[in-house]
């Protein structure tokens, strides 16, 4: 698994799809904490970490487009297949790889609640609850990006493939909201990732909602190493 990190992290660093990353994701938080923040002079950073919900989803995808899909097209995915390790092991160094790389671009808001300290006092329970929610479903979105990853050699189709369940996990609000059945409107509302990071956005810590986005974050990368290991012994 640590020789798969480095490889990987290696890799966002020697092309520019590691540093274009990060600087998205620092403009988008820059606007965003100018608009919502410093312009309406306020030290409420929620509408910041809503805004970076919809940035995550779309260029999160892009950040993981090329994990297992460039393996594959390059054929070097063979030596993952038949090397003696876990497979579970070679998903979780390529996730942990893309994590590390956003983990660089979430510390920024780190960054700006410091910033506002200097001049006012905060309430850094809730700009820690929002930095743990973004980071609960910006695994989530990585999870479901290496997934997407594992099922095509096309990194483009990929990262659209990854866009397209992100936006399908956003919409299942909209979804229940039209369903006529109530059995299934509760279903679907609970199942709702908007929700559950939007109570992390106002401070709310809860036990269910950490393990629900653990849980999906498992699925996904259980479901790229059963995709793996379809392709090994086929």
């Amino acid at each position: 698994m640590t020789a798969v990190f480095k490889r990987e992290m290696g890799a966002y660093f020697a092309s520019p799809l590691g540093y274009v990353f990060i600087a998205i994701f620092y403009f988008f938080s820059g606007a965003f904490f100018y608009l919502f923040t410093l312009s309406s002079r306020t030290t409420d950073l929620t509408y910041v970490f809503i805004g970076m919900f919809f940035v995550m989803m779309i260029f999160i995808p892009v950040l993981t487009m090329r994990l297992l899909a460039d393996d594959k097209r390059q054929k070097t995915d063979q030596l993952i297949l038949t090397a003696p390790v876990s497979l579970m092991r070679v998903v979780l160094g390529k996730f942990l790889a893309a994590f590390a790389v956003f983990l660089i671009g979430v510390a920024i808001m780190l960054v700006y609640g410091i910033a506002l300290s200097c001049f006012t006092d905060v309430n850094w329970s809730m700009i820690f609850g929002n930095i743990f929610g973004m980071i609960l479903m910006g695994s989530v979105y990585i999870a479901v990006g290496v997934f997407v990853s594992s099922l095509t050699e096309n990194q483009m189709i990929a990262a659209i493939g990854a866009i397209g369940i992100n936006l399908v996990l956003l919409l299942i609000d909209t979804l229940a909201a039209v369903i006529p059945w109530d059995a299934a409107q509760n279903v679907l509302g609970s199942l709702s990732f908007y929700n559950r990071y939007y109570e992390f956005t106002i401070g709310i810590f809860s036990l269910s909602n950490i393990l629900y986005f653990v849980s999906v974050i498992f699925i996904f990368l259980f479901l790229t190493v059963r995709v793996l290991e379809k392709r090994r012994w086929a």
